[in-house]
């Protein structure tokens, strides 16, 4: 690529000074003290700081407004906008010779350069000659502020744009979670007896009896509560060992935790033979089981789906007998997706607890008539069907913001968002369109 007239190559190196922070042990670790900047302080993973108490080099204190780059786990620059604190280790403090601003941008778009070309997104780390020798050009100081001027008010408008898209997912989010919860309230759908009462589902149940501290809400006269485990048969999976070939040579499915993750399950990476599977009668469940994930860290545990075939599954699925009695297979997952949904935005009192068989079988469950839960059925899934399309439209106009970016950068730091390059500045009309 040509330097524009007027610019200077340089390397990024030559920008200023990279002072790498210091490798604070755990040991250092204290309670109160200058917080200690790390990585997740930078990209809002974690706002929790750990403190050093004790003197260090100036090189190490970070003030507000330095420029820092975090050079492994995660690649990016950033303005520093909280407390004085000390830096640590794989993060760079930037003492800029050119516009501090400028600076920052271009580092933004030099790294994303560096990932893409390199490793593509999966790159987690960039060796300190790599980076110190990757090439610039360089305008003029009054140059570079035009350049920012004029970044931050595009960019200004794709941030607010972006601000729009994280708002149009929650509202996706929130469609749902409000379906679910009118619906297993009764608010949701007219109610339906054509096919009997909820008390004829229920058959020989024990009645309900709830416990203060239970997830229970006032439902229709027309429903009835009662315990998962006394309406339907719980079963707890297996894994056949690992170190018998003949055990996954089978073509009976078998289904991870992992596999269990809000839809409907019609294959698997795995098979096994039914030999290996165990008692058929526990471990192998008929089409219209509910699957329910007990372990997992992050999204997984609690997380549901309903088997469209025949398979087994591991000792961290629970697997829901639903299609032996009335009760529409669709209703439970609708009932365990609420539950999770409550859960994670913390209606349910923050951490969700481990799950077990045990715990499963104890679940309160809000029982409608059969013919009230085709409605919901059906009126849930026109929800998820708007949520889906409103999610599609979301994630094109995310990747369509990043391009965006991406094209004004490289316009930019190439001359043509000012005109110093010979060739119209593409980001601008599109920007502009």
């Amino acid at each position: 690529m040509t330097t524009p007239a007027g610019w200077e190559r340089k390397t990024l190196g030559e920008l200023g000074r990279y002072l790498n922070g210091r490798a604070f042990k755990k040991q250092e670790w204290r309670s109160h003290g200058r917080p200690i900047i790390r990585i997740q302080n930078l990209t809002g993973s974690s706002d929790v700081f750990n403190y050093f108490e004790g003197e260090v080099e100036d090189r190490y204190v970070v003030r507000p407004g330095d420029l820092l780059v975090s050079w492994a786990a995660t690649l990016g620059s950033y303005i520093w906008t909280g407390p004085e604190g000390v830096l640590n280790q794989h993060i760079f403090k930037v003492q800029s010779n050119i516009d501090l601003k400028f600076h920052k941008y271009l580092l933004d778009h030099k790294l994303d350069e560096l990932m893409r070309h390199t490793h593509g997104s999966g790159m987690v780390h960039i060796t300190r000659g790599r980076f110190d020798a990757v090439p610039v050009d360089i305008p003029p100081l009054d140059a570079q502020r035009r350049i920012v001027a004029l970044l931050e008010d595009h960019l200004s408008r794709l941030d607010a744009a972006e601000r729009s898209m994280e708002r149009a997912h929650s509202s996706a989010k929130a469609l749902v979670r409000a379906a679910l919860s009118s619906g297993l309230r009764g608010t949701l759908v007219t109610d339906d007896l054509s096919e009997g009462s909820a008390v004829e589902l229920l058959g020989e149940a024990p009645a309900f009896t709830p416990q203060e501290d239970e997830r229970v809400w006032p439902v229709p006269e027309t429903w009835a509560w009662a315990r998962i485990g006394d309406l339907f048969d719980v079963n707890v999976g297996a894994t056949p060992s690992r170190a018998v070939a003949a055990h996954w040579s089978g073509d009976l499915p078998w289904v991870s935790s992992g596999e269990v993750a809000f839809g409907r399950i019609s294959s698997t990476r795995e098979h096994i033979t039914r030999e290996a599977a165990g008692n058929p009668a526990r471990r192998i469940q008929p089409p219209g089981t509910v699957m329910l994930a007990m372990i997992g860290e992050g999204k997984t545990r609690g997380q549901a789906a309903i088997l469209d075939i025949e398979a087994a599954h591991n000792q961290n699925c629970a697997s829901i007998r639903v299609s032996a009695t009335k009760v529409l297979p669709e209703y439970i997952y609708g009932y365990l997706e609420e539950r999770y949904l409550e859960t994670r935005r913390g209606g349910s009192g923050g951490q969700q607890p481990a799950l077990n068989k045990a715990a499963i079988q104890r679940f309160p469950v809000p029982i409608a008539p059969l013919g009230t839960q085709r409605r919901l059925v059906e009126a849930w899934t026109e929800v998820r069907d708007a949520a889906g399309r409103l999610e599609h439209g979301i994630l094109a106009a995310t990747l369509r913001h990043s391009t965006l970016r991406r094209a004004l950068l490289q316009a930019a730091f190439s001359g043509r968002l000012t005109g110093a390059a010979s060739e119209p500045s593409e980001a601008e009309e599109m920007i502009t369109a």
